[in-house]
């Protein structure tokens, strides 16, 4: 009997056992039904940087574009796109027949206007010159015939053979005489006025400045590299014929670069001289670039729809695979920190100038207070309220909203 009530008293023991156990496992499957599963980060010592980019293009600080001097036709072309040349290369040559008839014509107007300008200085040309002198003398030789008649004329007029009126006749012709050799002496010496003198020297120069110009031009006609530098653009092609101003080709030295930027006017204030600059350009989307800004905005301007700054960004490691005028993507690095306490971004919640996350302390959310330094698109400098190694809540796994005090369950 005895043994039977001990059976049935350990079977109870069993029975309340089991059934504790269930309870356990019932109230553990209802706490694990109530902590909400979060994404996790941990405080952790980053470099963070902060970045602002925009669009640019590439600009030669050492450029070269040859025009065409004349409408005429390209008569040879001794390069080719993306050659190398060194300084003083012949590069192109343009036919020169008709800039050389043009110097020859233009010496010829000059030398015409000299003469002129020679001739008015002497009095006039030679033939002219022996003309007037020859005027001049039988002009003096009539005046001293006219005097000794009226000396004779007195002597008679005085015996009273020869009248008063034969002395005035005299008198009269005399004066006539004086008068012609007075306009013939300053007609040799003065015959063209002051005036007249400026005009046929500003014709000297002018005939001068058009032989100047001539000269330019038929100069221009064999165009050589001023600079060691890279054929960068080649428009033309031999025999072919140009206007008067177009371009014929382009040289820059390719490893001294600009770029100049546009960057919306929000953003004109983070800029400053001497900040990274990196550089990318779709078409070679492998290579990078790198410089830093040389001048920053000083001023707003219209540029399309936008209102923005320019800025002018040194290219510091150039090598030649970077074309001039080609679009570019920059982006300057206005901010660094190195080694500080970070983030990610998404770990941040606000309420009006109030900053804060939610740490995770013993499986719930604790609404933490943080003051924060730099913040870019993906991480944030926390430079107070944490310390490395807190476990931070990113956001749920589902749509729950985060709060203070809630149960949950991490998932780094």
């Amino acid at each position: 009997m005895a043994q039977q009530e001990s059976g049935r008293w350990r079977g109870w023991v069993w029975v309340v056992l089991a059934l504790a156990v269930v309870f356990c496992l019932l109230l553990l499957m209802r706490s694990n039904r109530e902590r909400i599963v979060v994404r996790t980060a941990d405080v952790e010592r980053h470099d963070i940087n902060r970045t602002v980019s925009t669009n640019g293009k590439v600009v030669p600080t050492v450029d070269f574009q040859a025009h065409a001097p004349f409408d005429g036709e390209v008569k040879n072309l001794f390069v080719t796109l993306d050659e190398n040349v060194r300084e003083g290369q012949q590069l192109i040559q343009m036919d020169d027949r008709d800039a050389a008839r043009n110097v020859a014509a233009a010496e010829a107007s000059l030398a015409s206007a000299k003469s002129a300008l020679s001739a008015m200085e002497r009095g006039g040309t030679q033939d002219e010159r022996n003309s007037a002198s020859s005027d001049l003398d039988s002009a003096q030789l009539q005046q001293k015939q006219d005097a000794a008649s009226l000396d004779s004329l007195k002597k008679l007029q005085a015996q009273g053979a020869a009248s008063a009126n034969e002395v005035t006749a005299a008198q009269q012709r005399l004066a006539e005489a004086n008068v012609r050799v007075a306009q013939l002496q300053t007609r040799r010496t003065g015959r063209y006025s002051s005036d007249e003198l400026a005009t046929q020297r500003a014709q000297v120069a002018q005939a001068q400045a058009a032989l100047n110009s001539a000269r330019g031009v038929l100069a221009g006609v064999d165009v050589r590299a001023p600079f060691a530098g890279t054929v960068y653009a080649l428009p033309v092609s031999k025999y072919d014929f140009v206007k008067s101003g177009d371009a014929l080709l382009d040289v820059a030295d390719l490893t001294k670069l600009e770029v100049l930027a546009y960057f919306d006017e929000p953003e004109v204030g983070d800029l400053s001289v001497g900040q990274p600059v990196k550089i990318v350009w779709d078409a070679k989307p492998t290579l990078v670039w790198h410089g830093h800004i040389l001048e920053a905005p000083t001023t707003i301007i219209n540029y399309g729809t936008r209102n923005v700054g320019e800025c002018l960004i040194t290219v510091d490691d150039a090598k030649g695979d970077l074309l001039p005028n080609t679009n570019v993507t920059v982006t300057v690095t206005t901010q660094q920190r190195q080694d500080v306490l970070s983030l990610p971004r998404e770990a941040l919640h606000t309420e009006g100038a109030n900053n804060y996350v939610y740490r995770i302390v013993n499986d719930r959310l604790v609404k933490t207070a943080v003051q924060l330094g730099i913040v870019n698109q993906t991480r944030l400098e926390i430079t107070g309220g944490l310390s490395s190694g807190d476990e931070v809540a990113l956001g749920a796994t589902t749509e729950e909203e985060l709060k203070d005090g809630l149960r949950v369950k991490a998932q780094p």
